[in-house]
């Protein structure tokens, strides 16, 4: 391959890495045609971008990213694949989903959330990991939750007390 064909190959990861905030690295080797098909529709679907790239290429795209990833780099070695998405643990899922029937892909690595998870190891983890705007809907229904119970009590109880100063209304009559 020339070095101008490179550079082009370098520059088209990057910008691919650019577009999207959250990166999974995998390996799909050994995967027959048929499940290779699979996977690519699958994560088609879900709007996870797939790739297929080479190691010393996706290295070059990543130093030149402005994020520092240096450590997955570690992780770029056999066959490597990326998954990229807009949403932090979609990959994850879909790994999880896919392995139920084909024992690939084989989670690598990934950075989600501006954190690193290596290994096979970190799958469960990124599944359950919620997304920033996830764990602000969390904080603010905690916040809601005191008001509407307080809120609910006032209420209840001036039912409460209304019926209560009916019955001793009617019963002195």
């Amino acid at each position: 391959m020339r070095k101008e064909d490179k550079g082009q190959l370098i520059e088209s990861i990057g910008v691919e890495l650019s577009k999207y905030p959250y990166l999974y690295l995998v390996d799909i080797e050994g995967l027959s045609s048929v499940n290779t098909a699979k996977l690519r529709r699958l994560c088609f679907r879900r709007e996870v971008k797939l790739m297929v790239v080479k190691n010393t290429l996706l290295r070059k795209a990543m130093e030149n990213s402005g994020i520092d990833y240096t450590e997955i780099f570690p992780a770029l070695n056999g066959s490597t694949s990326i998954m990229l998405s807009n949403v932090n643990n979609l990959p994850a899922k879909l790994i999880k989903e896919f392995r139920t029937s084909c024992p690939k892909p084989v989670l690598k690595a990934a950075y989600v959330e501006e954190s690193f998870y290596l290994g096979e190891n970190n799958l469960d983890a990124l599944i359950n990991i919620k997304s920033k705007n996830e764990l602000v809907a969390d904080v603010i229904a905690a916040l809601l939750s005191p008001a509407k119970n307080v809120i609910g009590a006032l209420q209840s109880g001036g039912n409460t007390l209304s019926g209560v100063l009916k019955t001793l209304s009617e019963k002195a009559e």
